[in-house]
């Protein structure tokens, strides 16, 4: 096994112009978004959502954005699940994407706000209907005895909503929006000396400044 000090990569394959970027970060994100699924990277809308655990400390996993705007960034999820409990004590929380075969990152963090039952139904309703039917039966972050357990829970609800595609939105599955309150874009440099732009709001509208690497 290689030993961890000696991995390494020159990262070499872009720059960061500031003159180049939009005066609007989501826009900008959005962009690089598009650019990294026309590039084929898999999962490109996947992020580190950042949360704070009820003991107070930090903690991430792994969401798909569902859309991003001016608004911020859009996932959705079991609000009975670890994350959603801990949204509930601490409404704020940290998006971190990172697609490597771009060497680029983008990290952001903000106020986290439910979306509406509406919002939240439409996009339920464009769920193939085994992800549809997995929002019942899993009851997510709770400790189980066997996968037989899921299994069976699944199997219940294929009975239930057997018959045709009309499955219902649980009522603890929603939507969350985290505003970009922050956020910065790394271009990966050769020899460490990375481009990094930081957008700072300042009465209602984006200032762009440099940071060193």
């Amino acid at each position: 096994m290689s030993s961890l000090k000696d991995i390494r990569t020159d990262y070499t394959k872009g720059k960061l112009n500031p003159d180049e970027m939009s005066s609007c970060p989501a826009e900008q994100l959005a962009r690089w978004v598009d650019e990294a699924a026309a590039e084929g990277v898999g999962d490109p809308n996947a992020f580190c959502l950042s949360t704070i655990q009820l003991n107070g400390a930090p903690t991430g996993r792994i969401v798909l954005a569902r859309r991003i705007d001016e608004r911020g960034v859009v996932f959705y999820t079991n609000k009975l699940s670890s994350k959603g409990e801990e949204l509930g004590m601490v409404a704020k929380a940290g998006a971190t994407f990172f697609w490597s075969e771009m060497q680029r990152q983008v990290r952001l963090s903000g106020e986290v706000s439910h979306l509406s039952d509406r919002e939240a139904d439409e996009y339920f309703n464009s769920r193939p209907k085994g992800s549809r039917i997995g929002a019942w039966a899993s009851e997510q972050s709770k400790a189980m005895s066997s996968r037989e357990e899921l299994e069976k829970r699944v199997a219940e609800y294929e009975e239930k909503f057997a018959g045709g595609d009309d499955v219902p939105r649980p009522p603890h599955w929603g939507g969350y929006l985290v505003s970009i309150d922050e956020i910065e874009f790394w271009q990966g440099r050769a020899s460490r000396l990375h481009d990094r732009v930081k957008y700072v709001k300042e009465a209602g509208s984006w200032r762009i400044e440099l940071l060193q690497p």
